[in-house]
C-alpha cells in the first residue's frame, strides 16, 4: 500500500530525475550544459544556470534537514545566502555541483518516503506551515527553476 509520503517522494524524484509529466526533469535540462554555459548570464538581470542549481540544492537540503533532524529552517529569502555563485567555475566544480544536487534530492526523497504520514500536519521548525506544504513546495520550487534553466539553456 502506497503512503502519501511515498507518493510525494515520487514527485521529488520525477522533478529531479524521473519521468516528469510536464516535460524535461532537472537532470535532462542540465544534460550537455558546460561550466561556461552554466556561468553565463545571457540575460543580465537573471540568475545563471549555475546559480539556479545551487539555489535549488540549498532549499532541498534545508527541507531535508528540517524533516530528517528537526533543524529550524532559516529565513534566507532576500539574503546573500539564498543565492550563491560558483567558486572557480571549473568543469570539475560544475560536475560536483550537479552530483551534489542529485544526491541532495535523493536524500530528501528517501527522508520523505520514510516520513510518517501522521506527521505531515506537523509544523516545520522555523515556519508557520506544515510538512505537507513544505514537501510539495520543494517540488514546485524545483520545477519552477527547472523551467528557468531550460529557457537559459536555449539562450
Amino acid at each position: 500500500m502506497s503512503t502519501e509520503c511515498a507518493r510525494i517522494a515520487d514527485q521529488v524524484r520525477f522533478a529531479f530525475s524521473g519521468d516528469a509529466w510536464y516535460g524535461p526533469n532537472l537532470r535532462t535540462s542540465l544534460t550537455d550544459v558546460t561550466a561556461e554555459q552554466a556561468r553565463a548570464r545571457p540575460l543580465a538581470a537573471v540568475h545563471s544556470i549555475w546559480e539556479l542549481l545551487l539555489h535549488i540544492d540549498l532549499w532541498a537540503d534545508i527541507a531535508f534537514r528540517a524533516a530528517a533532524f528537526g533543524i529550524e529552517m532559516p529565513k534566507l529569502y532576500g539574503t546573500e545566502k539564498d543565492w550563491t555563485t560558483p567558486f572557480t567555475g571549473s568543469e570539475d566544480e560544475w560536475a560536483a555541483a550537479q552530483a551534489h544536487l542529485f544526491e541532495t534530492a535523493e536524500r530528501l526523497a528517501e527522508t520523505i518516503e520514510a516520513f510518517p504520514d501522521e506527521r505531515l500536519g506537523d509544523i516545520v521548525p522555523g515556519r508557520e506551515y506544515d510538512f505537507y506544504y513544505l514537501f510539495h513546495g520543494v517540488v514546485q520550487h524545483s520545477v519552477y527553476h527547472a523551467g528557468q534553466i531550460a529557457l537559459l539553456k536555449r539562450s
